[in-house]
């Protein structure tokens, strides 16, 4: 296997995918894609003393290093199954209907698959059993546990890497819980996440920009649970968990090195075509600080530091 992926890892990994192809679709060795993600560090933040309100304040969670993701025996894509499914669920303005546009070009771009968006299902498909309207707010909320295993589970699609519902309506995940932003399951392939929170994209450049920031992190994080991968505990990272919108405006849209190693363990994905495409997007879409992070690291991967 070492000698197989030589020629995959010359250049710190480009050819990945071709090295795939040419293994039988075996995955790098956990060497591989550490000298790789060493490159990466001098770019990452460790994560700070979490504040009073902050999530890892209200929730004692032990991280994930990537040695001990490979031990989990992720779920990950592998055959027929690489294709990674967006559910509409609900009514959206014709401005939210761009944002999953968006939202499904970027996944494409960060996951390295295909991505497809399935036709709406509308709000009806949850039952009053699944529902409530917040006691301290007043809005409607769908219960995620609903939408994860009795919306989405039966009709997992075969060729799904991942099937997950996106949402207008308010989220709440049962007893105990105010909302949630988003959820998904480490072992199902499912999950869904809500733009209710994410402000009004139709009141002008700056708020579409705000909402669309918003959308791309919790969906890139919640796809990334659907791979196996526990929140982060160790850097400032996409995948650490959030506890309020303040909280998860201060992530970031990029994953630290032990989490992005995950995504091309899991994925297969180009790690230089991947940190490429992925500049590209947020230069177009005038997300300039990410775009800055992306153009560096692509840097450091490719060896200019």
């Amino acid at each position: 296997m070492a000698k197989c992926w030589a020629v995959a890892v010359m250049g710190i990994m480009v050819g990945m995918v071709a090295g795939r192809k040419a293994c039988g679709d075996e995955p790098p060795s956990p060497a591989q894609l550490w000298t790789a993600l060493e490159r990466l560090r001098p770019l990452h933040e460790p994560l700070g003393v979490p504040g009073p309100h902050d999530w890892l304040a209200h929730h004692d969670e032990p991280g994930q290093t990537f040695e001990q993701y490979l031990a989990s025996k992720p779920v990950v894509p592998r055959g027929e199954r690489h294709v990674l499914y967006v559910q509409p669920l609900g009514s959206f303005t014709p401005t939210q209907r761009r944002i999953i546009t968006l939202t499904a070009d970027f996944l494409a771009r960060f996951y390295g698959l295909s991505v497809v968006v399935r036709d709406d299902l509308p709000l009806s498909a949850i039952p009053d059993r699944a529902r409530r309207t917040q006691p301290e707010w007043g809005m409607e909320q769908i219960l995620t546990s609903y939408v994860l295993d009795e919306l989405l589970y039966p009709k997992l699609p075969n060729d799904a890497a991942v099937y997950i519902a996106l949402t207008a309506t308010d989220l709440w995940a049962g007893p105990g819980w105010n909302f949630v932003f988003g959820q998904a399951s480490l072992r199902k392939r499912v999950g869904v996440w809500s733009i209710h929170r994410n402000g009004d994209p139709d009141a002008g450049p700056e708020a579409f920009r705000l909402c669309l920031l918003r959308t791309l992190k919790t969906a890139v994080h919640e796809v990334g649970h659907m791979f196996s991968m526990r929140h982060c505990t160790r850097y400032e990272c996409g995948m650490c968990g959030s506890n309020h919108q303040a909280e998860k405006d201060a992530r970031p849209l990029w994953f630290c090195p032990e989490c992005v190693a995950k995504v091309w363990f899991a994925t297969g994905s180009d790690p230089i075509e991947r940190f490429r495409k992925l500049a590209e997007f947020c230069r177009e879409n005038r997300l300039e600080p990410e775009s800055s992070h992306y153009e560096k690291a692509l840097k450091r991967l490719a060896g200019d530091r």
